[in-house]
This record gives C-alpha cells, structure tokens and sequence, in this order.
C-alpha cells in the first residue's frame, strides 16, 4: 500500500496534438511511448500522445483539444491553465535554453535574467502555455 498518489504524468491540452509533442520532445530531449511516433506517410490523427524519458517513465502528454485558448499572462484576461518549470544549472545554460526554445516555437514572454537571485526566462509554448527556465 501506498501513502500517496504518485504523479504519472502532466497532460497539456492543445489545438494541434503532434505540434506540441514535438515541441516539449525535442525541447526537454523526450521520445514517444512505443506506437505512438509521427507516422511516415498519410493522415496523423492523434489526439493523445504520451512522452517518455530515456528510463521510460511518463514526463509528459499531450492531449488534443480544438476549443482551447491559449492563456494571456501576464494578463488574467485568459488565465494559466498550467505552469511548469525546467531548471538549468547556470546562465550560460539559461540563455542556450532559451535559444533553443525559441527555435523550437516558444515566445519569449518576460527576460528576468539579469536577476542574480534566481535568473529565468517565461517562455511560451507553441499552443500558448507559459513555462519557465530558471537557474537552480
């Protein structure tokens, strides 16, 4: 028996499912849970795509959702449905993350770089999702 629930993994909606995968399975270095790889040729008609870590456990899905908006921070005119945060260990690493992902389809939403108490870049994700890189 166990104390506690243990998270499997987090779902992210999104208007375009395959777009997004690809996005956090190349910008966080993920593959795809087995039957679930971009097909080679004809329709992709995911809707549900799982990502895994090279010890195979779940980091992230990716869930497909037509009638999502993307969320307006820093304004609350449409609230954060989520928030996550990837750490790197220094601000050279920072600033190459944050290159990275922005070759990758992020927008770049807020620099507190220069911050030397805890350096981070808000970034948003292609369907619109805030996330941050900071330095830990």
């Amino acid at each position: 028996m166990s104390a506690y629930p243990v998270l499997l993994h987090t779902v992210i909606d999104a208007p375009d499912c395959r777009a997004l995968a690809e996005f956090y399975r190349r910008l966080l270095g993920l593959h795809y849970r087995a039957g679930e790889e971009p097909p080679g040729s004809g329709e992709d008609d995911a809707d549900w795509l799982v990502l895994l870590n090279d010890a195979g456990q779940r980091v992230v899905t990716i869930q497909q959702k037509t009638d999502t908006t993307a969320p307006t921070w820093p304004s609350e005119d449409v609230p954060m449905q989520l928030h996550m945060d990837f750490t790197v260990p220094s601000v050279d690493e920072l600033k190459r993350h944050r290159a990275r992902a922005i070759e990758l389809g992020a927008r770049e939403l807020f620099d507190r770089s220069a911050d030397e108490g805890e350096p981070l870049y808000v970034l948003a994700d292609p369907a619109g999702h805030p996330f941050c890189l900071l330095v830990q």
